[in-house]
């Protein structure tokens, strides 16, 4: 399972939402046109310090990838952080998108799974608050289904878990990256208002 809250699984599990047809998760800007050029129908989305890449499709905000944009379409994104996140778990059968828009939603996907391994993506290779609590609180709901946190890192995690929709709002929009991105303008800070919602989508999405 892959965390991004801010924005990247919020993003992709809205595009997905919304009838995108498959995620390909490139690295640098050079892999994401290496990919384009061998699958030209392809959308070129994801930013750098949270803005738009020049010359791709769409940038990083759950607000750009509306039905009519992305249905059936394949997004290669290249995020600064949510990328990596998605790279390091190529390995797992099954790489699931998680965020506080859709966390029940994931919760449903992974109950009886017998054994989860969650990737927080972080702000590069750093601690980001809103996706160890994001994580925590997944926690927190899977241990109500009988499962059990087995390392420190994932109790921790749980200690940071909001309660209710309240408190995740409050806490995803303290965090020092959306206070970063509010300063890039309204735009933005809408951004960090959705990707503060706790379960608003009922949809559990693979990458």
């Amino acid at each position: 399972m892959v965390v991004d809250v801010l924005r990247a699984t919020t993003t992709l599990t809205a595009a997905l939402a919304h009838g995108a047809g498959r995620v390909r998760e490139a690295i640098t800007v050079d892999e994401a046109r290496a990919m384009k050029s061998i699958e030209p129908d392809a959308l070129l989305c994801g930013e750098r310090e949270g803005l738009k890449l020049p010359g791709f499709d769409l940038g990083n905000s759950p607000f750009e990838y509306e039905p009519s944009l992305v249905r059936g379409r394949t997004l290669i994104f290249a995020s600064t952080n949510g990328s990596l996140a998605l790279r390091a778990a190529q390995a797992a059968r099954r790489r699931v998108l998680a965020a506080f828009v859709n966390l029940a939603a994931v919760a449903d996907r992974l109950a009886g799974e017998p054994k989860v391994a969650i990737v927080c993506a972080g702000k590069l290779g750093a601690f980001a608050l809103e996706d160890a609590a994001c994580a925590g609180l997944l926690c927190r709901r899977l241990e109500q289904r009988g499962a059990r946190c087995e390392d420190a890192g994932a109790r921790l995690a749980a200690a940071l878990a909001p309660a209710d929709t309240i408190e995740t709002r409050s806490l995803v929009e303290g965090t020092v990256h959306a206070r970063y991105l509010r300063s890039l303008g309204p735009v933005f800070a809408r951004d960090v208002a959705r990707c503060a919602e706790l379960d608003t989508i009922d949809q559990a999405f693979e990458a």
